[in-house]
């Protein structure tokens, strides 16, 4: 089972990554001020994951689905990433750099499987 590893951020506040089960970090969110923020994230990672569609943005047409969803984009480095928005559009978690858009995906498949059950554990 993944966890929700919280920790202090180092120019102040927290985050937390998101492991999958063998202990790889698959997500990760932005530096929250407050402890309840960072809990509301989580929150809305577990509430939003499983539920969220795929978009692909490197595709020639890319259909645009509705949020929840997990963007999937290529950076300026041509790497791909994902970003998980919640339903208001706010992204709530960002996955790693990835070579190819197959293990990109495989990125988002880990979250969607590990984020709804993860505990929250302390780093």
């Amino acid at each position: 089972m993944g966890k929700f590893q919280v920790k202090k951020a180092a120019k102040g506040g927290c985050m937390f990554n998101l492991l999958a089960t063998n202990g790889q970090v698959v997500a990760t969110s932005e530096v929250y001020v407050k402890r309840s923020s960072l809990l509301n994230g989580i929150a809305s990672v577990q509430a939003n994951a499983a539920a969220a569609g795929v978009e692909d943005q490197t595709a020639e047409k890319p259909a645009k689905l509705a949020n929840p969803k997990f963007e999937v984009y290529a950076d300026k480095a041509g790497k791909f990433r994902f970003r998980l928005k919640a339903k208001n559009g706010q992204v709530v978690a960002v996955g790693e750099a990835y070579e190819t858009k197959k293990a990109c995906l495989a990125g988002v498949a880990s979250v969607r499987k590990n984020a709804p059950a993860a505990k929250i554990v302390e780093a």
